[in-house]
């Protein structure tokens, strides 16, 4: 994903002048050639995440499209202030993209994960977020942020299914059977082989928010389990919404609010959560059945 990502944003940048590009180091020689040929639109600031996303605005407030890039941790947890000023509260529009997810970074520590990423911007207006499951739905991705002023976020992670779903923006309908299971972006082969041979039907976004609320609506009869990678719960509030009215409960599959403290691959913390295939089976037979 990162290498889409990469390769992406390099054509926009040599495509369109109002596209811009701020970073913080992180991925800084994979854009050098941009940087050489583009040195007015592709800055880097160095270690300074905070400054990054006040430089993105002050872009955005000259006409500029600028999107924004570094680890999870850094353009989302570290930067929050500035992302609630300096983008949501002079209206301001950035594309915001994340490499580690929250925990590919495992190896480096608890610096280099993320879980709370998407919750965190749960708590400002108006912003987008996409969450592909493959490299082949990222592009796309970028490319659509690129013709409009909104905020969004794009998560990108080492995790990926076996394919790619281009229309996944709304609710797609993988596998149809009995109670609703929603996978978000890379949790989408997780949950298909959990639930294998079980009576449920599995639909997929790549674009929790905002969140399908419509399509929620067509395919929940009761039960609805939600798997994200990301803190669990996370979609609370945006199921209950889209749901009001209408008797159901709700499974809420994601990252533990409890630190796993060893470091390891995020494959080993994915199992630690429960995030693979062995660990979501059991909570979903469970809660179903």
């Amino acid at each position: 994903m990162r290498e889409t990502f990469v390769e992406t944003t390099t054509a926009l940048l040599d495509e369109d002048p109002r596209t811009a590009l701020v970073l913080a180091d992180i991925s800084g020689d994979a854009f050098e050639p941009a940087r050489r040929r583009h040195p007015d639109r592709v800055l880097n600031v160095g270690i300074r995440e905070q400054l990054m996303t006040g430089v993105a605005g002050g872009l955005a407030l000259t006409g500029l499209r600028p999107y924004v890039h570094s680890y999870a941790p850094f353009v989302v947890d570290r930067a929050y202030e500035q992302i609630k000023l300096d983008l949501g509260h002079q209206d301001a529009g950035a594309v915001l993209v994340s490499i580690g997810a929250s925990y590919d970074g495992a190896a480096s520590g608890y610096t280099h994960q993320s879980p709370g990423d998407v919750e965190l911007l749960d708590t400002l207006e108006r912003w987008t977020v996409h969450v592909p499951g493959h490299h082949d739905e990222v592009a796309a991705l970028l490319r659509d942020a690129a013709r409009h002023d909104d905020r969004v976020y794009i998560r990108l992670a080492l995790q990926e299914n076996s394919r790619a779903y281009p229309d996944g923006g709304r609710l797609r309908v993988i596998k149809r059977g009995g109670p609703l299971v929603v996978a978000v972006g890379p949790m989408l082969d997780p949950v298909l082989e959990a639930t294998r041979d079980l009576d449920v039907t599995v639909a997929y976004t790549n674009t929790p928010r905002p969140l399908d609320a419509e399509g929620l609506r067509a395919l929940a009869e009761g039960e609805v389990v939600m798997v994200e990678p990301y803190l669990s719960g996370t979609s609370a509030r945006q199921v209950a919404e889209a749901l009001r009215g209408r008797p159901h409960r709700v499974l809420h599959l994601g990252v533990g609010r409890d630190e796993v403290r060893r470091y390891g691959s995020w494959q080993d913390h994915a199992r630690a959560h429960g995030l693979d295939a062995v660990g979501l089976r059991a909570p979903i037979e469970e809660f179903l059945w």
